[in-house]
């Protein structure tokens, strides 16, 4: 059984990734997308997401449709922004408070809670190295959350991070003493920032 071609096209821009409501929405019903996973033209790799058998799958991406609530942070987010070369084994999210962390954890996640009103502070898109976009904090929201986290986190990731973000063009130091601010973690910043800059 092949893929049908409404379904080729989703795949296709979606990275070779698609979810049964893409599916159902160009008309390929479950029971279609079932057969297609028994012939083996399609994989299920979670609830409700599939992917073509001969595609890498993007874990931070599928992971992120499945719970669009979570955001990249911390040494995640670090990577995401080229400011640590480390490639997170375990991935860093952040979620509001009372979103029920356990499934996460289970899958190999660490978990940081933050108050609902300041869950959504700083939140920007970036690419995967898939080519997927998924939501990160920004530069200066991810620096203030690896100050505030710091003795749950490499301190030498953290100070390198740190070091590369006063060396960018794209950084903004103003909004970075905003954020410290907001994230109550001023004179740690400046004890850092008197060094480097």
């Amino acid at each position: 059984m092949a893929v049908p071609n409404e379904l080729q096209s989703v795949l296709k821009q979606n990275g070779g990734i698609v979810t049964t409501a893409q599916a159902n929405k160009v008309g390929v019903s479950n029971e279609r997308l079932r057969l297609l996973v028994h012939s083996g033209d399609l994989e299920r790799v979670t609830t409700g997401i599939y992917v073509l058998p001969d595609e890498f799958t993007d874990k931070m991406f599928i992971v992120q449709l499945r719970r669009p609530k979570i955001i990249y942070s911390h040494e995640t987010a670090l990577f995401l922004h080229e400011l640590t070369d480390r490639d997170p084994i375990n991935y860093m999210v952040t979620v509001p408070t009372g979103y029920n962390p356990t499934r996460l954890r289970e899958d190999g996640f660490t978990v940081f809670t933050i108050k609902r009103e300041l869950h959504e502070i700083g939140v920007t898109k970036l690419t995967t190295m898939f080519g997927n976009s998924v939501t990160v904090y920004d530069l200066e929201r991810t620096i203030c959350d690896c100050l505030r986290s710091r003795n749950n986190l490499d301190i030498a990731v953290v100070t390198d991070a740190i070091k590369r973000y006063a060396k960018r063009k794209d950084k903004n130091l103003n909004k970075l003493m905003q954020m410290a601010e907001t994230f109550k973690v001023t004179k740690l910043l400046r004890g850092y920032m008197e060094v480097l800059l």
